[in-house]
């Protein structure tokens, strides 16, 4: 049985998604959906994700139609239920309440205002405020993931083996980059990410590693 993921380059939802499989030393078909393009609105693709979003996550289901999992929180958590070892979520509740509180942060509190849909609304109404508008909400969010990261981490964002926090992290690092926000108040976030850069499963999971990154010369900011 073969998975298939639907996701692009530089997404971070799709690029979590990949850093979780990775993880658990499981293999997939990659599917490009290219967001630029416009690929996320074709018809066959809002069939697998009504929200027009990436990842899809296809899973084979012997005489039915494949279950096509949307949001990278649910596919995440659904592969550690069906792939435990190595776990993406703590053995405790209270460890588990704390590293669902860390990915949140991410995945509702400053990646929803770098979304390309976003960005493509601000831009065409408010031309030229939208890095204002991200760098803003990013560095502010990240300020807060900092002392939440801070506070019981160890050489991940929970005790020393990379879980579902990480998987939110190092994404949401890269695009800060990308969008100039200044990360010297980051040190804990830094220190982790540079944790988990040296893991084979992050190194695979790396945008620039996947079949649809366009060379750098062709590359948008």
């Amino acid at each position: 049985m073969s998975y298939r993921l639907h996701g692009y380059w530089r997404s971070s939802s799709a690029w979590r998604v990949r850093i979780g499989l990775a993880l658990k030393g499981i293999g997939y078909e990659y599917a490009a959906v290219d967001l630029l393009a416009g690929e996320q609105d074709a018809a066959d693709h809002v069939a697998r994700s009504p929200l027009h979003h990436v990842p899809v996550l296809e899973v084979p289901r012997p005489g039915r139609a494949p279950l096509q999992l949307v949001q990278s929180m649910a596919i995440l958590e659904w592969l550690d239920e069906r792939h435990r070892d190595p776990p993406l979520l703590p053995g405790d509740a209270d460890g588990r309440a704390r590293v669902r509180a860390l990915a949140e942060h991410v995945n509702s509190g400053i990646q929803p205002y770098q979304n390309t849909a976003v960005m493509k609304w601000l831009k065409g109404r408010h031309p030229g405020e939208e890095l204002e508008w991200v760098r803003h909400w990013m560095g502010r969010g990240l300020a807060g993931l900092e002392a939440a990261v801070a506070d019981g981490a160890g050489r991940c964002c929970h005790g020393d083996a990379p879980g579902l926090a990480d998987c939110y992290l190092v994404p949401q690092l890269y695009a800060a980059r990308r969008f100039g926000v200044p990360l010297d108040a980051c040190p804990t976030l830094l220190r982790v990410e540079a944790a988990c850069a040296a893991l084979p499963a992050f190194a695979a999971a790396h945008p620039d590693r996947q079949p649809d990154a366009p060379p750098p010369e062709r590359r948008t900011p």
